[in-house]
Order: C-alpha cells, then sequence, then structure tokens
C-alpha cells in the first residue's frame, strides 16, 4: 500500500514537472509583440510640405508607456514624431524649430549634431528614423499623469510630403510590429483648432477670344462636407462669363450666369462624398454682335464664402490644379536625307521632357535607390495604376512611324520626372520656298505637341539642351542657326525647334553655272566669224543644250507652281539663244539677197550687243529674285 502511494506520488510529481516545463516552453517561444493587453489605434493622414499635424493625447497616466510607429505609405514623405507636453506652443514650435535648425546650419554645424539639440530642447521624446528606411518610431514612459501632445511633420530640410500610417500604442509594444490591428479605445485625436488645411483660396487670370469660346480649371481633390465657391469677373473687353461646375464625366452640377446677361458670376456647390477632377468651365456668353471676348479673374474657394464677394483671402490650401509645366528640348544629331521634290527630311534626333508630378514622388527608402529608371512600357503601367496622366506628344508634322532607337524614364523621389527618346524620323517640311533656288535659305522644323490640351500641360524650353550635333551627316545644306519656340495651337501646347539651311554653291557652280558661262562665251566667239550658216548651228545647239539644262535641274525639284532664280536665268538664256538664231538667219538672208554690206554694219555692233544683253538679263534676274 506504501509502495502504490510512493508510485502515484511520483506520478503527479511527474505530471506537474512535464505541465511546468510545457507552460515554459509556450511562454519562450510566444513573440514579444504577441501581447492583448493595451490598446492600439490606426490612423491614417496626409502631409503635404512645411505642414504639421497635432494630436492630442489625453489623460495619460504615470508608469503608462506610449509606442509610436509612423510610416509613410505614399509620396515621399520621411516623417518625423515627437512626444510634449500639452503645454508646448504649437505657433512656437511651427516657426522655431526649423528655423532653429536653418540657421545652426547656415553657421556651418552639422546638421546631424543640430536636430538633436533642437529637438530635445522642444520635445520630450522624438525620433526620425528609428524604424524600417525612413519609419519614425520610438517608446516613452509616462512620468506624470496628464495631456500630452504627438506631432507629426517631415523630417527637417527635407521639404517631404505624402500619406502616412500612425500607430499608437498604449502600454502594447506589439504596435511597433506595423502589423498590429487597433483594439480598444481611442488614444489620440487630431486637433483641428485653427486648422486650415480644409480651405483654400486661390486667384488665377485667361482669355477668351474668338478662337477659343472656353476653358476649364481642375478643382483640388474635395472631401466629404466640402463647399466649393466660384467668382469670375470680366478685367478686359465686354466678356459675359458662363460660368458652370462639371463633375469628372463633365455633367453640369452648378451654373450661373447661364444666359450670359452679366459680366460677372459666382456659383457654390457642397459635395457629399470624397470626389476628384472636377471642372470649373468658363464660357463666352453671347453679346450684340456676337460670342463675346476679353480676359477674366477667377477666384476659387475650398470652405471660403468670401470668395462670393470677389476678396482673396491669403490661405495656405491651393484650390485648383494648375496647368503642369513640361520642360521640353530637342538636340538634332543627324540629317539623314532632304527630299526636295517629296518636300520632306529625315532626321535623327534626342528629345527630352521634364516635368513635376507629386503623385509619381516616391520614398527612397522603398528601392534603397535616390531615382528610378524605367522603360516607357513599365512607366505606362505605373501612369495607369495610379491613375494619373503624362505629357504624352506626337511630332506634328511626322510621315510615317517615328522609330524610337531609345526611350527611358527617370523618376526622383520629390516626383520630377526625365523623359529621354531618341528616335528617327521623316517630317514635312511644308515651309520650303524654292524662289531663289539655288541661292535659297530654307526653314526645317520638328514640331512637338502635347495630346492633351493646355489646361493639363503647358512647354516651355528645357535650358542648355536644345542644340546642333556636331556631325549632322548632310553634304548639300550648310546649317546655320537654330531656334525654339513655344506657342498654343488649337488649344494644345506646342514646341518647335527650327533650324535654317542653305546650300552648299560648290556643285551649282561647277555643274550649271560655269558650263553656262562657258557656252555663252563660246557662243559669242561665234560672232567673229563671217559665216552666218554656222552661227545659226551653233546657237541651235546652244538652244538644245540649255534644255537639257532646264529638264535636269527640275528633276531636283517639285512642280512648283511660281519661278526659281534658276528658272529665269535658263529662261532668259532661252531667249536671247532664240534671238541670237533668229539674228544669225536675218544676216544669212541679208548675205543671200546680196545685202553682205549692210549685213556687215549691223553684224559689227552685235559682236558687243550679245555680251551686253545677257549680263543685262542676268543682272535684272538677280536682282528680281535675289
Amino acid at each position: 500500500m506504501c509502495h502504490h502511494q510512493h508510485r502515484t506520488i511520483a506520478r503527479q510529481r511527474m505530471l506537474s514537472l512535464l505541465t511546468l516545463v510545457a507552460l515554459l516552453i509556450s511562454v519562450l517561444s510566444t513573440p514579444v509583440f504577441a501581447q492583448d493587453s493595451g490598446s492600439i489605434q490606426v490612423i491614417e493622414g496626409n502631409l503635404q510640405k512645411g505642414q504639421s499635424h497635432f494630436y492630442t493625447l489625453p489623460d495619460l497616466k504615470m508608469l503608462q508607456k506610449v509606442y509610436v510607429l509612423v510610416e509613410s505609405t505614399s509620396g515621399n514623405l520621411d516623417p518625423f514624431a515627437a512626444l510634449a507636453d500639452i503645454t508646448l506652443d504649437r505657433e512656437q514650435v511651427s516657426q522655431e524649430f526649423g528655423a532653429d535648425v536653418e540657421k545652426a546650419i547656415a553657421e556651418g554645424r552639422d546638421p546631424l549634431t543640430v536636430i538633436p539639440e533642437v529637438a530635445n530642447h522642444f520635445f520630450l521624446k522624438w525620433d526620425d528614423d528609428s524604424g524600417p528606411g525612413y519609419t519614425a518610431m520610438f517608446e516613452y514612459l509616462i512620468p506624470t499623469n496628464g495631456v500630452y501632445q504627438l506631432i507629426i511633420f517631415d523630417s527637417p530640410g527635407q521639404s517631404t510630403f505624402g500619406d502616412y500610417r500612425l500607430t499608437i500604442g498604449l502600454d502594447a509594444p506589439e504596435a511597433l510590429s506595423g502589423k498590429a490591428a487597433p483594439r480598444g479605445e481611442a488614444i489620440a485625436f487630431l486637433d483641428t483648432t485653427g486648422d486650415k488645411t480644409n480651405v483654400a483660396v486661390q486667384e488665377t487670370r485667361g482669355e477668351l477670344t474668338e478662337s477659343r469660346t472656353s476653358t476649364f480649371h481642375t478643382v483640388q481633390d474635395l472631401k466629404a462636407g466640402d463647399t466649393l465657391y466660384a467668382y469670375v469677373k470680366t478685367t478686359d473687353g465686354d466678356l459675359h462669363p458662363i460660368l458652370l461646375l462639371e463633375d469628372f464625366g463633365g455633367k453640369a452640377l452648378a451654373t450661373a450666369n447661364f444666359s450670359g446677361a452679366q459680366q460677372v458670376a459666382s456659383l457654390q456647390h457642397t459635395v457629399d462624398e470624397d470626389v476628384s477632377n472636377y471642372h470649373i468651365r468658363i464660357i463666352a456668353g453671347k453679346g450684340e454682335s456676337g460670342t463675346t471676348t476679353g480676359s477674366y479673374t477667377l477666384l476659387v474657394g475650398i470652405n471660403e464664402p468670401s470668395v462670393l464677394t470677389g476678396s482673396l483671402t491669403q490661405t495656405a490650401g491651393v484650390a485648383l490644379h494648375e496647368p503642369t509645366q513640361v520642360l521640353v528640348g530637342i538636340k538634332m544629331d543627324q540629317i539623314t536625307g532632304v527630299d526636295q521634290k517629296a518636300e520632306n527630311f529625315g532626321i535623327a534626333a534626342t528629345l527630352q521632357m521634364e516635368w513635376n508630378d507629386p503623385g509619381l514622388a516616391f520614398s527612397p527608402d522603398e528601392c534603397d535607390c535616390r531615382f528610378k529608371q524605367m522603360n516607357v512600357g513599365a512607366f505606362e503601367k505605373l501612369i495607369a495604376d495610379k491613375d494619373l496622366t503624362w505629357p504624352e506628344f506626337i511630332l506634328f508634322n511626322q510621315q510615317g512611324r517615328r522609330d524610337a532607337q531609345s526611350q527611358t524614364v527617370v523618376l526622383t523621389p520629390t516626383g520630377r520626372t526625365i523623359y529621354y527618346e531618341r528616335f528617327s524620323a521623316t517630317l514635312q517640311a511644308p515651309d520650303f520656298n524654292f524662289r531663289n533656288f539655288p541661292f535659297d535659305t530654307q526653314q526645317f522644323y520638328i514640331r512637338v505637341r502635347s495630346v492633351l490640351p493646355d489646361e493639363y500641360y503647358t512647354y516651355s524650353e528645357l535650358p542648355d539642351f536644345s542644340g546642333l550635333g556636331d556631325q549632322l551627316g548632310e553634304e548639300e545644306w550648310i546649317i546655320e542657326d537654330y531656334q525654339v519656340e513655344t506657342t498654343l495651337e488649337d488649344g494644345n501646347a506646342q514646341f518647335s525647334f527650327g533650324f535654317q539651311s542653305s546650300r552648299h554653291l560648290l556643285y551649282y557652280v561647277s555643274r550649271v553655272f560655269i558650263p553656262i558661262f562657258i557656252i555663252i562665251l563660246v557662243s559669242w566667239f561665234t560672232f567673229f566669224l563671217k559665216d552666218y550658216g554656222k552661227r545659226v548651228d551653233v546657237a541651235s545647239g546652244n538652244l538644245l543644250v540649255f534644255i537639257a539644262f532646264n529638264w535636269t535641274i527640275s528633276g531636283d525639284l517639285p512642280r512648283l507652281g511660281y519661278v526659281t532664280f534658276l528658272d529665269a536665268l535658263i529662261v532668259s538664256t532661252f531667249i536671247i539663244t532664240g534671238v541670237v538664231v533668229v539674228f544669225n538667219v536675218w544676216l544669212k538672208r541679208l548675205e543671200v539677197n546680196q545685202k553682205e554690206s549692210w549685213a556687215q554694219t549691223i553684224d559689227k555692233y552685235s559682236i558687243w550687243l550679245y555680251p551686253i544683253l545677257y549680263v543685262a538679263s542676268f543682272a535684272f534676274v538677280w536682282w528680281f529674285f535675289v
């Protein structure tokens, strides 16, 4: 019996030991973050350049521990998080923190030393990049009961922007994992006292003409409950503006001055859901003499009703999407050929475009890179995924297809985008004018035109890029100069790269002018012969030679509706040579009719009249054409 009790006790002890070991293994294998105590809150937000968000953390207790994680989710935002006592003056920290850092750096101090010093002066706890990549992360043990504030802004000196996700935990260390789900009561509350981030006012100007009777301006994204206000007035001309608010599909939501009777119009509209791509359209109304024209000023406000009075209130917000400025440059590397009959020319050139799109901004910690490089296919997929547009273009005077030898897109973290393309193409040259041929100077153009209208994209010249290559490869033409210009054509921005070219004249001197001169000189020598019959044969032969010249030259040019310099020159030789043939036939008739002395007297003067006639005719042609 005693032996049996001992065995039972031993079995119970063994069972207890195994239970303790299993419990110990379970505890040791449990992740540090796998705790269910405390509260966790996840907040989504957006920071624009220079903006700060203040969160109030009420009723924190001594020895509670706060865990803060701030991750960038879009744009190039490099978040900075700081915890401070509620007594910290927000205006002061907003104005002085960045100013103190910039001042110290301007004095030559190391920013890596300055930022911690200034941050420690203002905040109880702060962090910039302790988490993965540029993620801000810290924990703080509350020293005393009270109200605290959490401040989120972009890292000093970076000027970054974008969306962020704030995870804040109270006695919940798993909040720092970045994967914690919200639980418990709310911990932080965004303080919107005096917040003007949802208020925006903007003024813009424009003009409507007979060729452009309407235009539109794109409104910034609106959130549910926002009210949009618009006010337009004529500043010059007899314009009677009709004001329309259109949604993303072009459907009218609100109108003002629809009859076009007034020179002032205003409207307002409140949205009940988050919306984007709303347009404010301005249409020229009808007047007594037809469509009115003139300049206008447009005021647009978001949640700012004072706009309806025509007054401009300064705010930090922006109410309109301004057209994106695209810098365009072309470097012409080679002229592959000039077809004068078809009036076109071939080129090999390099095109570069640069623009800024905040929607393409990214955080460098996504790829551990300073920039992203991709082909056009990958870039267009990225644009489609983000529901954006890019400044697509055409070569307006292109014939046939454009062969792109290389197309590359480079993105920088700020959204700065560089498009590079090397291509070859055949381009129309409708500006050819052969009137002074072969002393003509021709104008060649490469015209880049935006696919989307100028309400979306405008063109400017890319500094220090456009130019001509060192070896253009065209032997017939001398490239004299180039120029660039940006214009508005049919409501679309256009960039034109033009260059002037004149011909190498040695070909025409050696193949045309010298032979013509020799032929005329030989014809003149025949005037010293007294055999009028031979002179008729020579002059007739010259006439055939000039006809052959004319056919040869005409093969290089299209069938023109006007006379060129060389045409006029050869026609004058036709006429003079024809006159010489007739003149010699007449002298021969005089000789046959026994009037030889009279023929010789006339012939004596014709010897000098012949060259004078040619010189006079050529001088007249030169004066008239060149």
